[in-house]
């Protein structure tokens, strides 16, 4: 049995809010500035030129990449054989949000209630999803979501009958609906299976994965390549002025499902989609 001090998570929380928000994950970063170079829109090169002057800016002045620093979405990994003490998990996690957004001066965007609004003040509550797993160690995502792009994200019930061909058109027409409000070239997760809210977990959990990675199954693989060249064939482009560029990467998570159902979710990220990881 491992102690873990409540107060350790809070910190780890804290900086890995701050992390997220002023760094891109490399794979991605290095996913734009290779788009940058095979943009063969002249107008769309100079918005991805653009977009890689404002990740250099970001880290030598130390300040978020997007003005809009999100909601705050960790997931959790913690091992059965920790135990935590001084204070609770969920706790913890907060007050750790809290800290990061009011230390690093992170924008502040949650509404304490969603019809009568108002602002927590602190970025709080976090949208938590935790899993307990084998082990002794406590493994945290923080994936900050801005809703720019949140907002243009879908769920459909599919009925068995659907076919892959359905499930493709409806990522692309989840894109050309969005056209130019996700800030593209966006980064798509696609939840396949599990029930509805699964769905949209996995979805959002597949935004977090390196975009450099393939999903591990050569189906879904395959599936996630012709996904991609099917929303980048809209030309949206970059910022919606046209381009090759639309999207710069799709990855897929899928999950047994109910004979009777196939649920389909495509979250949608734009070009900051951003997350930061510790083990604790």
């Amino acid at each position: 049995m491992k102690e873990l001090d409540a107060r350790k998570i809070t910190e780890a929380v804290a900086e890995l809010c701050i992390q997220a928000n002023r760094q891109l994950p490399k794979d991605l970063e290095g996913c734009i500035r290779c788009s940058a170079d095979k943009e063969t829109n002249p107008l769309g090169r100079g918005i991805l030129q653009d977009l890689c002057a404002n990740m250099d800016a970001a880290r030598k002045l130390e300040i978020p990449v997007c003005q809009d620093t999100g909601m705050a979405v960790i997931f959790a990994e913690v091992g059965q054989d920790v135990h935590i003490v001084h204070g609770s998990f969920e706790d913890a996690v907060n007050r750790g949000v809290a800290k990061g957004y009011q230390e690093g001066l992170l924008r502040c965007s949650v509404a304490a209630d969603p019809l009568r609004r108002g602002n927590t003040g602190d970025n709080t509550p976090a949208v938590l999803h935790t899993r307990i797993v084998p082990g002794c160690d406590v493994h945290l995502t923080v994936a900050p979501k801005g809703f720019g792009s949140e907002n243009m994200s879908r769920l459909k019930m599919f009925t068995p009958a659907a076919g892959e061909q359905d499930i493709i058109d409806f990522v692309v027409d989840t894109i050309r609906q969005a056209g130019s409000n996700p800030c593209p070239p966006v980064v798509l997760g696609v939840g396949i299976g599990g029930d509805f809210e699964k769905c949209a977990e996995l979805a959002k959990e597949a935004l977090c994965r390196p975009v450099s990675e393939k999903n591990p199954d050569p189906y879904y693989a395959q599936l996630e390549q012709k996904m991609l060249q099917a929303v980048n064939a809209l030309a949206i482009g970059p910022q919606g002025f046209g381009g090759d560029v639309t999207c710069l990467s799709l990855a897929i998570c899928q999950f047994p499902t109910h004979i009777a159902g196939l649920p389909v979710a495509v979250n949608v990220g734009c070009h900051v989609t951003r997350h930061a990881s510790a083990v604790l």
